[in-house]
C-alpha cells in the first residue's frame, strides 16, 4: 500500500538524483502515517531494494535505486495509459550524432527488409539515423513504452541468427519514420536510432550536432 506512495514522496524529495536526509518523524508527514510507521516502511524499502539507506545522525541519507526508479516508471506508465487517449502525441528532442555504421548492414537484410515494408508501410533507406535526446527527452523515451510496439520478428539466414525489432511510428520533423529498438541491443538509453524511407539526412538538411524534433505517434489518441 504505501510502497508506491512513499517512492513517490521521496523522488519529489530529489532522491532520484541524489541522496536526501530524512528523518522519521519528518517523513510521517509526508505519507500521512505515524512515525513508528514511516520508519518501518523505509527499513522494508531498503530491503526490498528500492532504496539505498545510510543511518547519519538526526535521521538517515536515503536515494531511490535503479529498481526504485524503475517500479515509478512503470507506475508513471500505466497512468499514461490511463489518460493517454486525451493527450497529443510525446514530442522528444536531441542532437544528431554518427552511428557505428551498423544500421545499413542490418536494414539490408531481407529478413527485416520484408517485414519493415509490410508493418511499417515502407522500404527504409538503407541506413539509419543516430539522435542522442536531451536529458528531458531522454527521461520521457520511457513513455513509448505504454504504445504496442510493432514486432519484427528475429530471423536465420542460414549463417547466423539476427533477433527481433521493436518498431514505434515517428514523425522526425515532419518526415514518416520509425524508431527500431533491438531486442538485442548495447545502445544507451538516450541514443535513439531511427529508419525512414528516404536519407534524413539529406531530406532534412542536418549534420552531426544539428537539434530535431521527434513525434512518437500514438495510435492510442483520440482523433
Amino acid at each position: 500500500m504505501y510502497t508506491i506512495k512513499s517512492l513517490k514522496k521521496l523522488a519529489l524529495l530529489g532522491a532520484i538524483e541524489k541522496p536526501v536526509k530524512i528523518s522519521s518523524s519528518e517523513f510521517m508527514y509526508h505519507i500521512s502515517a505515524s512515525s513508528k510507521t514511516a520508519a518501518r516502511i523505509l527499513k522494508q524499502l531498503e530491503e526490498d531494494g528500492y532504496i539505498g539507506r545510510q543511518l547519519v545522525t538526526g535521521g538517515q541519507m536515503v536515494q531511490l535505486s535503479d529498481a526504485g526508479v524503475e517500479l515509478l516508471k512503470k507506475e508513471y506508465a500505466d497512468y499514461q495509459q490511463i489518460f493517454c487517449r486525451e493527450h497529443a502525441d510525446p514530442e522528444l528532442y536531441g542532437h544528431v550524432i554518427t552511428g557505428l555504421g551498423e544500421g545499413q548492414y542490418y536494414i539490408a537484410k531481407e529478413g527485416y527488409m520484408s517485414q519493415f515494408r509490410d508493418k511499417l508501410g515502407f522500404k527504409p533507406f538503407p541506413g539509419t539515423l543516430n539522435v542522442r535526446l536531451m536529458d528531458q527527452s531522454a527521461h520521457m523515451r520511457d513513455s513509448m513504452d505504454i504504445f504496442q510496439p510493432l514486432v519484427i520478428q528475429g530471423f536465420n539466414d542460414g549463417e547466423r541468427t539476427f533477433g527481433g525489432v521493436k518498431c514505434y511510428p515517428i514523425d522526425v520533423d515532419g518526415i514518416k519514420g520509425a524508431a527500431i529498438i533491438p531486442d538485442r541491443t548495447h545502445y544507451p538509453a538516450d541514443l535513439l536510432e531511427i529508419i525512414a524511407p528516404v536519407k534524413l539526412r539529406e531530406m532534412l538538411h542536418i549534420s552531426d550536432g544539428d537539434e530535431v524534433k521527434i513525434v512518437v505517434k500514438n495510435p492510442q489518441r483520440c482523433k
